[in-house]
């Protein structure tokens, strides 16, 4: 059974940036896809971003242009870059996994597999 552990989350003020970590224990094949989930309080959890094992990615619309996914795939670490923070991205972040998806159909499919989450606060 995978599982997934976040790190890098914390506390930033507005306009500023943060790296979120993943790596996974058991076994994960490089073909799958992997991203961020986010949930703020009060509201449901929304998928974030996505790579898939061919290098795809796709973000949801509120963080494209300020937020980059990346893996490294040797070492199975995927990473979230989160640049010009808003206290709109105030959240629990969550590392996913979605098996052998594209990165467009993860975004709109249930993962199977969830970390236990980093906290995220930015303060205006």
């Amino acid at each position: 059974q995978v599982q997934l552990r976040e790190s890098g989350g914390g506390s930033v003020q507005s306009g500023g940036s943060l790296r979120l970590s993943c790596t996974a224990s058991g076994y994960t094949y490089s073909t799958y896809c992997k991203g961020w989930f986010r949930q703020a309080p009060g509201k449901e959890r929304e998928a974030v971003a996505a790579m898939d094992g061919d290098g795809r990615t796709t973000y949801a619309g509120s963080v494209k242009g300020r937020f980059v996914i990346s893996r490294d795939y040797y070492r199975d670490i995927l990473y979230l870059q989160m640049n010009r923070l808003k206290p709109e991205d105030t959240a629990m972040y969550y590392c996913v996994t979605w098996g052998k998806l594209t990165a467009i159909q993860a975004l709109d499919s249930v993962p199977n597999s969830w970390g236990q989450g980093t906290q995220v606060a930015v303060s205006s």
